[in-house]
């Protein structure tokens, strides 16, 4: 399915809460029953897709406001695009106010950054064309193996930390595997909301001067 040609969806204005929205004894809650699943999808993440989330996503635009208000209660806030399809929740900037923080986050290494990376401008490469985004998993291996020396590693160590990191993408549904297919994956569309334009630019300026101080470094030693 090719979003980008799809026609809008006409979303009804949500309806008012209502005492009869009880769902079970003891109900307090106030949203029908498909916002609270596009709740709980948006809480448990990473997102909610218009492709992977069919039945979610029409909760999604038709209830945002209060689904903003519910996380908002939360500290958490409601990331958005209509475009794109996508929707997910993001810690709130409280500034100095001290709050919990509910999504976990994990440290990403070097070689997750540049995965990242790669698989941000793969989508735009694919949005540009109108087409999903869908890679190989032999290719992500190659287009990183440019940055082996970087690592000063071994070809084993290597790959090892390459296969984790795509490990890691496939467990946060950055990667998508296709039905039918064992190493063919989609990129989320997420990825276009996490990383800007001018964030892919800078990065991949970081990581070009990376490449080319290792490509000099290696010339000067085949010279001596």
């Amino acid at each position: 399915m090719n979003l980008l040609e799809d026609e809008p969806l006409a979303i009804e204005p949500a309806p008012k809460p209502s005492k009869h929205d009880s769902l079970f004894d003891g109900d307090a809650g106030t949203l029908p029953l498909d916002a609270r699943r596009a709740l709980c999808q948006l809480l448990s993440g990473p997102s909610v897709d218009q492709g992977r989330h069919s039945q979610l996503w029409p909760a999604v635009l038709r209830y945002e406001a209060q689904l903003r208000s519910h996380l908002n209660d939360l500290f958490l806030e409601l990331v958005l695009d209509r475009d794109a399809g996508v929707a997910f929740t993001r810690q709130a900037d409280t500034g100095e106010l001290e709050t919990p923080v509910l999504l976990r986050s994990s440290p990403l290494t070097f070689i997750d950054s540049v995965l990242l990376l790669h698989l941000r401008q793969q989508l735009a490469e694919a949005d540009a064309q109108g087409h999903r985004a869908v890679v190989e998993e032999s290719t992500l291996v190659d287009a990183l193996s440019v940055y082996e020396k970087n690592l000063s590693t071994d070809r084993a160590g290597f790959n090892k930390r390459v296969a984790a990191s795509i490990g890691k993408m496939k467990e946060n549904h950055v990667l998508e595997k296709l039905r039918g297919s064992e190493d063919r994956y989609e990129v989320s569309p997420a990825l276009k909301l996490l990383f800007s334009a001018e964030d892919v630019q800078a990065l991949a300026q970081i990581y070009r001067q990376l490449r080319e101080t290792d490509e000099v470094a290696k010339e000067v030693a085949d010279e001596r």
